[in-house]
């Protein structure tokens, strides 16, 4: 089986732990300086303190409010769960980043997090 584990650097561990719980992903306890969350089997989100992040990458952090380093992509099962994820993401907290867009196949809308990296959900018609 893969798994994907995403690695993103966060101001406030335990209040970006609570945003990514708002939108139904489970959460481990901080240890230390970072706290392990998966939305389902295969697809994981670990999350680290700035000093945290920047030991285990090598290097620094890319500044979210300044530009984009990555955009995260996760797909869902139906249109309805792509807007509720979103819906749940910004009562959270988020910023909406416009409304669902229709791409024939492809549904999709994004939103950034508390800490400025930008997320999509999508649904591949198929």
């Amino acid at each position: 089986m893969t798994m994907t584990f995403v690695n993103l650097p966060v101001a406030d561990l335990s209040a970006a732990a609570e945003f990514f719980r708002a939108l139904g992903f489970t959460a481990d306890e901080p240890s230390g300086d970072s706290v392990h969350l998966a939305f389902d089997d295969t697809t994981h989100l670990v999350l680290h303190t700035r000093a945290a992040f920047e030991a285990y990458a090598g290097g620094a952090a890319a500044d979210p409010a300044a530009g984009r380093e990555v955009i995260v992509g996760l797909a869902v099962e139906s249109r309805q769960r792509v807007d509720d994820l979103v819906d749940r993401a910004v009562a959270a907290g988020g910023e909406p980043l416009g409304a669902g867009q229709d791409l024939g196949g492809l549904y999709m809308r994004g939103f950034r997090d508390r800490d400025g990296h930008q997320w999509s959900f999508l649904h591949l018609a198929g």
